[in-house]
């Protein structure tokens, strides 16, 4: 909810950023690029390194540097002490992430329970997606958009305080000795792709993926891997992820796009493109914590294609919706629910099948591997889907905008067909060996 509630607000309160600090449209980019970056190259390694030092002992240290950074971000007088400070906040937010999904794994063996709990967790993804178009817009416009960095600080600060009284800190569960050289490549690599895709670089971009291959080969050979290969051998794991990567090519995307919608081409305020998203938000919130109970009726793999079926026909209806001369309830209302309902779907699903053959040792690197193939999925989306939607616009008219969205937003529909498809081939695995009692961090019940 923080990390997603963070998001939101820092992209309703960008324009006002823009005002007050003299930046320019580059400079605002960066401001969201730099957590990106950050964010998406760390992490696999703070999923790893939770399961080496202790998942709630690196949870509680995200949030603490998280809420530190934000407070850097509120104090910021230029421009390139705020991107800095968003940088380190991704540093947080990755090691938090990573830690928290962890948590929810060791807390809930594979099975009904933790169907629930990961709709739960979906569900307050969808809760800080309402948060953050509502709280960003009304503290940027009664209190100046640092308010919103002060908020995160707040938050963080809170969610710290309760997971130092309520979750067990003695959550270690891999075997001593850290593989250095592999952490520093899968993090420069994953780091400099995540560059490339969000400044266009191509040099960055060859430079990256020459690590990731050094990373390859230095798993393959030292005796404490990052990311075992064999882990990386299994047929669900490797499918889940990589469906869970097309979903946020698609979903991730779809905001911006809506959002830039709603604003460029039907005149509505930055606050009102917000809150444009609102009920596919609550759409969310209402669906998410119903998923678990559909699986357990229909399957995994059946509620998976179904989750990818609505999230084709939501993209193809809002693309063929859009209207130069239409209104948020005669275009984009109505898809908006079909996706929110499809968002928990393909999200916990996904999650299921990427997290069921993870043993109580592995559940740092489960987190860190599905939390990174989402990230990746939504830059690389959003490079993408913004690309096709500029080349097609041509012009500045709402009729030249519209179609460029109506584009971008059919590429996004055809990641969902091939997600759908690709989704008949999932095999529900056999689950890991549940730890034991006095080793969870909590009771599931």
């Amino acid at each position: 909810m923080l990390l997603i509630m963070d998001t939101a607000i820092v992209n309703v309160a960008l324009p006002s950023v823009g005002d007050d600090l003299g930046a320019g449209s580059a400079g605002l980019s960066w401001v969201a690029n730099a957590y990106l970056i950050t964010f998406g190259g760390l992490l696999l390694l703070g999923g790893r390194t939770a399961d080496l030092l202790g998942h709630r002992r690196l949870f509680t240290g995200g949030l603490a540097l998280l809420a530190a950074a934000s407070a850097a971000g509120g104090l910021a007088q230029s421009t390139g002490a705020l991107i800095a400070a968003r940088a380190v906040q991704g540093v947080g937010a990755a090691l938090a992430a990573a830690a928290a999904f962890a948590l929810l794994l060791i807390l809930f063996p594979d099975g009904p329970a933790r169907h629930r709990a990961l709709g739960a967790f979906a569900a307050m993804g969808g809760l800080g997606g309402v948060l953050g178009t509502v709280l960003g817009g009304v503290l940027t416009d009664l209190l100046g958009w640092r308010s919103t960095f002060w908020l995160n600080v707040a938050v963080a600060l809170l969610l710290g305080l309760l997971a130092l009284r309520l979750l067990d800190g003695s959550t270690r569960s891999a075997e001593p000795g850290f593989d250095l050289l592999g952490a520093l490549t899968a993090t420069g690599g994953l780091g400099l792709l995540a560059y490339a895709l969000v400044g266009r670089s191509l040099l960055a971009g060859a430079a990256g993926l020459a690590l990731l291959a050094l990373f390859a080969l230095v798993e393959s050979r030292t005796t404490s891997p990052l990311v075992p290969p064999a882990v990386l051998a299994r047929p669900t794991l490797r499918l889940a992820n990589c469906l869970s990567a097309l979903a946020q090519m698609a979903l991730f995307p779809m905001f911006f796009l809506v959002s830039l919608y709603l604003q460029t081409v039907l005149g509505q305020s930055p606050l009102a493109g917000g809150l444009g998203l609102l009920p596919l938000s609550l759409a969310v919130v209402a669906t998410a914590p119903l998923t678990g109970r559909l699986i357990d009726h229909l399957g995994l793999g059946r509620t998976m294609t179904l989750g990818f079926t609505l999230l084709l026909a939501g993209m193809v209806w809002l693309a063929l919706a859009l209207s130069a001369h239409g209104t948020f309830a005669t275009t984009v209302l109505a898809p908006s629910l079909v996706l929110g309902v499809a968002l928990p779907l393909v999200m916990v699903t996904t999650n299921v099948a990427a997290t069921a053959e993870a043993t109580p040792e592995e559940t740092g690197l489960a987190s860190g591997l599905i939390n990174t193939s989402q990230q990746f999925g939504s830059v690389l989306g959003l490079a993408v889907l913004v690309a096709v939607a500029t080349t097609r616009t041509g012009s500045a008219t709402p009729q030249a905008e519209t179609a460029g969205f109506r584009a971008a937003l059919l590429v996004g529909a055809a990641f969902a067909a091939a997600a759908a498809l690709l989704s008949v081939r999932l095999k529900r695995p056999a689950p890991s060996p549940a730890p034991s009692r006095q080793d969870r961090v909590g009771d599931p019940r």
